[in-house]
């Protein structure tokens, strides 16, 4: 079937066109695919065919792409333990991991299995991918019914970036489990004190600035991490940073309700592909009339960005002393003033000849003393 499966992707364009091989007005609107998604098996035999082919749908003039597919993503295999028994003819019976009660180490190694069924030992085969023949798959309906499946869909994203293979692990489960109680708790909490007014940029105060950047630097993360980098893991953990942030901010100032309010809209809204279903209650609980699936993708406010101080570290020949926050526009020379006045870098250059002060704008400032 390698014939078929090398340009099922150009007939996908015009699956209905009975005139020939491909509908070459549809192939050439929709081709090459933008993203192709499949395992690292295919490397060497399919995506070789697929290329060959589609060159060859060039030359005869059925499309005009060179190319079949613009961005290629090999996904990594879920790994999950696999326990059995030796037989008596030499062969091995597999037990399901649900089927297994271990014991682990302080490293969470497993050191001891046995079968829950006759509580007798099982040897442990070690971490290798799921699979029919091992007996090591895992049931998603049974965690769904346990978690719900934004909980499985949350904790596959982000136990691994998608190219790399990712280990089954309960207790990552339960922590996406409760990363999403969390964002529940955080939103109706926040829903319960009344509406909240607009964002008013000119009357904020300075821990509300931070907020309001963290929300707008977690939007442009996460948009580059989901659109261009596809390392949803990532994503993720941009937005449980950001609401780390929103959880230091605890009064009630009407402006404090109001950054407070974009930073959750803005969790909710960039979390919806990943856990659509509970932020679809999320939404509406936020005061939105409109679906998540139809609200539009938040966009980065470069203004709100902005940083009026930054961290600045200081180092005595390239060694940490000390940090200090400056004004985002300090100039070298009040950066090298600010260095060498510094207690704890005074401390460590006490008794020595400053030879050098290396200043690299906005990161850090290395004295060199001997």
């Amino acid at each position: 079937t390698f014939m078929e499966s090398s340009w099922y992707y150009a007939r996908f364009c015009s699956p209905n066109y009975d005139k020939g091989m491909l509908d070459p007005a549809a192939a050439n609107y929709w081709l090459p695919v933008d993203q192709y998604i499949g395992g690292i098996e295919h490397a060497i035999l399919h995506l070789l065919y697929a290329r060959f082919f589609h060159k060859l749908l060039r030359d005869v003039g059925l499309v005009n792409s060179s190319e079949p597919f613009k961005r290629l993503l090999t996904q990594g295999m879920v790994l999950a333990e696999t326990y059995y028994r030796n037989e008596a003819n030499g062969g091995k019976t597999w037990f399901n991991p649900a089927d297994v009660t271990v014991e682990r180490d302080g490293k969470g190694q497993v050191v001891r299995a046995v079968l829950k069924s006759d509580g007798e030992p099982v040897e442990i085969g070690g971490v290798t991918k799921m699979s029919k023949s091992k007996n090591n798959g895992i049931d998603p309906q049974a965690i769904i019914d346990q978690h719900g499946a934004d909980t499985v869909r949350l904790f596959m994203m982000f136990a691994a970036p998608p190219e790399q293979s990712l280990e089954w692990s309960d207790s990552g489960v339960e922590g996406a489990h409760r990363f999403l109680k969390r964002l529940w708790r955080m939103v109706n909490e926040h829903t319960a004190s009344g509406e909240a007014p607009a964002v008013d940029p000119a009357n904020l105060n300075g821990a509300q600035k931070d907020l309001r950047r963290k929300t707008h630097e977690t939007i442009a993360k996460v948009s580059d991490d989901i659109s261009r980098r596809l390392t949803f893991n990532t994503a993720i953990a941009a937005v449980m940073e950001l609401l780390n942030e929103v959880g230091r901010l605890s009064d009630d100032e009407p402006q404090t309700r109001a950054v407070r309010q974009e930073a959750l809209d803005t969790a909710v809204l960039v979390l919806s592909p990943i856990v659509p279903h509970i932020c679809h209650n999320l939404w509406q609980a936020l005061g939105h009339s409109d679906t998540v699936v139809d609200a539009s993708w938040p966009v980065a406010d470069e203004s709100a960005m902005v940083r009026s101080e930054i961290e600045v570290v200081l180092q005595v020949n390239g060694k940490v002393r000390a940090k200090e926050n400056v004004p985002a526009d300090i100039g070298k020379t009040d950066l090298e003033k600010l260095a060498l006045e510094n207690e704890n870098v005074m401390r460590f250059t006490d008794g020595k000849t400053v030879r050098k002060v290396i200043v690299v704008p906005g990161k850090l400032v290395n004295v060199v003393a001997n």
